[in-house]
């Protein structure tokens, strides 16, 4: 689910154009058949669509090469269409590429195949203890790490900052009380408070996780919904509050209409995206471009900030590779201080370990997603999770308790057919 990024994070708001060409799913070989120095090793490295520029690719490359006479990379552009399947099948396969990037919360299921090089002893070595942990946690599966993070994106609120003043709000709020107090200040006549439609269930999660809930979790070996729970549903109330502050609809999500559209009108003071989001803001309003602001979604105490749900790639090895050693080497560096500063400043992307967030500093909305970046998580760490968004009883949930429905059972119901799709 890294469409994580592509769908559920949207990083199609500011995604570089990636010139490299795309490759077929062929694996890695020797120059001698690809038109390259005789004897040298080519490894074949996926990257998806838009994670990486064309100047970073072709910068990082060189240096490799350099620095590893005899090897060559062929790094291989792949498209999100269709790309489970064909990973799937390279990892099943005798001609699997050497390194791949994979969605975050993708790592458990294609691990569950067992083609997936465990990468458990070099954790330490590459400065495990400071990965984020929305990277780093669904990359770990059965207390092995097949995923190393390599970047992640997460939301935001991007406001107003013209509206803040006018009504007397001088900085952004720190702890979810001030947000919503600061949120009815601003939500007045046409003015909305905030856009946030009903649906966003990547939003209610964060609050889910702030009260100490989850989506689903573990028990015995089973999976098992846990919307019911007393803190998943402390979550939803704080969720019905602030989606009340606003005309958001209560029974589609933020691509039903597109927020950004909806902000670019000028009557909402703030929503939540990723930071790129502002761009497309600024493209359909330039009125709003120097007006808009970010800080991360505010956490229940002033200390720390709202947890929020972490989009991004980890980098995998497949045990098919015929050139471990060297695709550990690509590993290492691609997930290193150097390539990672390189990468995060390049792409707005934030960087995979918390010591390396001063490295956006001065951009203000890669600023505002790495310090939320801190306290980021992904969904439950089951291979059967894309079912359950296939599925998507959350926003269902969601629509019934925001019209008046009974949370506690409209939370069980969700619960019967999360719990379903996970032990299916």
């Amino acid at each position: 689910m890294k469409q994580g990024l592509l769908r559920a994070i949207g990083v199609t708001a500011w995604a570089a154009t990636v010139a490299v060409a795309a490759a077929g799913c062929g694996g890695s070989g020797d120059d001698a058949s690809s038109g390259g120095k005789t004897g040298s090793t080519t490894l074949a490295v996926w990257l998806m669509r838009d994670t990486a520029s064309d100047d970073f690719v072709k910068a990082y490359k060189s240096d490799f090469e350099a620095a590893h006479p005899g090897v060559r990379l062929d790094v291989q552009i792949q498209e999100w269409d269709g790309i489970g399947e064909k990973i799937s099948s390279a990892l099943a396969s005798k001609d699997a590429p050497d390194v791949i990037e994979v969605g975050n919360t993708q790592v458990a299921q294609y691990a569950a195949s067992g083609g997936v090089t465990d990468l458990s002893d070099h954790a330490a070595e590459w400065g495990g203890k400071d990965w984020l942990p929305g990277l780093a946690e669904p990359g770990k599966v059965d207390g092995k790490q097949y995923g190393i993070p390599f970047y992640a994106a997460n939301r935001v609120v991007i406001y107003d900052k013209s509206k803040f003043s006018k009504a007397g709000i001088t900085a952004p709020p720190k702890t979810r009380d001030e947000w919503l107090k600061d949120t009815g200040k601003l939500n007045t006549g046409k003015q909305q408070g905030i856009y946030l439609p009903g649906q966003n269930w990547y939003v209610l999660s964060g609050f889910v996780w702030d009260e100490g809930g989850d989506l689903a979790v573990q028990e015995g070996g089973k999976w098992k919904g846990a919307l019911s729970t007393p803190q998943a549903l402390a979550g939803m109330d704080f969720y019905k509050k602030l989606q009340a502050l606003g005309k958001g609809p209560k029974d589609s999500d933020e691509a039903k209409p597109n927020q950004i559209d909806v902000f670019a009108k000028g009557d909402v003071a703030q929503f939540i995206a990723t930071p790129g989001a502002a761009n497309l803001v600024a493209k359909a309003n330039p009125k709003l471009k120097d007006r808009m602001g970010f800080f991360p979604i505010p956490g229940k105490t002033a200390d720390k900030p709202g947890t929020v749900f972490t989009g991004g790639s980890d980098l995998i090895i497949p045990m098919a590779s015929k050139h471990q050693s060297q695709a550990i080497e690509v590993v290492k560096s691609l997930t290193g201080d150097r390539w990672q500063k390189e990468l995060a400043q390049a792409m707005s992307y934030v960087p995979n370990k918390l010591t390396l967030t001063s490295a956006v500093s001065s951009q203000p909305g890669t600023a505002a997603m790495a310090a939320a970046a801190v306290n980021g998580r992904a969904t439950p760490n089951s291979p059967d999770w894309a079912a359950v968004e296939a599925k998507n009883p959350i926003k269902e949930y969601e629509t019934k308790v925001l019209t008046g429905g009974d949370p506690a059972a409209a939370a069980r119901e969700a619960d019967d057919i999360i719990t379903k799709a996970l032990n299916s």
